[in-house]
């Protein structure tokens, strides 16, 4: 089969960064024609899609079912992220869908399990200490060390959302003999098993574990998945870390609950983004917040967009995908 047109439509950035030429040059190879947009809404991509006969692209603009419909030439889609919505108008026009999705996970795990250790072991309060002369040194060694600082080695962690973050974090924790309990209604139970995990119930882990681990999907179903039930039962001296979504917890809750100062939680993902200045976790000492940061890192990019590139290769040979997003991959989408 010869070569596609190629609409890649992504941020400016992505076009301007050189850690990224290498891979956008390998990615316009496998083209016949290609065109560079950077559009951010349906109107202004519809021509571009109608042009198309593959497309590399975020999650926006939405691809509707009517700019579907007037591209009868598309037969290829690779998303960084995409929404179920367009997703599902992309799958019933029989597209090919290639999602990088995951190729962020490995750096959203390595992220958990640093916020783990920042937690239990106090290095943010300590390097905040040290910055503004006010540490304590110990003296009456052991009897003025921090009773809160804490090693992760043995300890009960729990994992919600037990997909490719939630997986690669347990092979990450492995070597700290944790004790690992996950929740993830849509896991099998032999992959769990694979991982060293047992499948319970939300309500059981949010009583059991010592640091709780929150990287679910993004879904309707998902929203307030953690309610003020679950916070209260955290037992004291717990450890909530966060980096899925801010609405997968009910973040009233769990504002209330941190104020109770007998848990930590530390957060990567917010309700409203930027967190404005004036947000009462930022008082808060129990608090560790990090602005997003969990993903975002400039080795993951060269990783996004070689996965759609891998696949656009495959597709014009008739051979499957390595990165397909199917009917089966819809409940993890938002």
């Amino acid at each position: 089969m010869s070569k596609p047109r190629l609409l890649i439509n992504l941020p400016p950035g992505f076009f301007r960064h050189e850690a990224l030429r290498d891979v956008l040059a390998r990615l316009e190879a496998l083209a016949c024609e290609v065109r560079r947009t950077s559009h951010n809404t349906p109107e202004e991509i519809a021509a571009d899609v109608a042009w198309a006969e593959a497309i590399v692209m975020w999650a926006w603009p939405d691809l509707s079912d009517e700019i579907l419909a007037a591209s009868p030439g598309l037969r290829f889609v690779g998303h960084i992220n995409g929404s179920r919505r367009m997703a599902e108008a992309e799958l019933r026009r029989g597209l090919a869908i290639s999602e990088a999705r995951h190729g962020w996970s490995s750096a959203v795990a390595e992220m958990a399990l640093a916020l783990i250790l920042t937690v239990l072991r106090r290095t943010g309060d300590h390097h905040a200490h040290m910055r503004q002369a006010t540490e304590r040194w110990v003296g009456d060694f052991p009897g003025d060390i921090d009773p809160l600082e804490r090693r992760l080695d043995g300890r009960r962690l729990g994992i919600v959302g037990f997909g490719r973050i939630g997986q690669r974090l347990a092979e990450l924790t492995a070597p700290f003999r944790v004790d690992l309990c996950a929740y993830d209604p849509y896991l099998p139970m032999a992959v769990a098993e694979r991982f060293g995990a047992r499948l319970v119930g939300l309500d059981e882990l949010f009583a059991d574990r010592e640091v709780i681990v929150l990287c679910a999907a993004n879904t309707a179903e998902s929203r307030h998945l953690v309610t003020r039930a679950h916070l209260a039962a955290m037992r004291p001296g717990a450890v909530l870390v966060n980096v899925g979504r801010a609405s997968l917890v009910d973040m009233a809750a769990l504002l209330d609950r941190l104020r109770q100062g007998d848990i930590a939680a530390a957060l990567d993902v917010f309700d409203e983004e930027p967190l404005p200045p004036d947000s009462p976790l930022r008082a808060l000492p129990n608090a560790y917040l990090t602005p997003h940061r969990a993903g975002g890192i400039l080795a993951s990019l060269p990783d996004i967009l070689a996965m759609p590139a891998a696949d656009l290769a495959r597709h014009p040979q008739g051979e499957p995908l390595r990165f397909p997003l199917t009917d089966k991959d819809l409940h993890c989408l938002g």
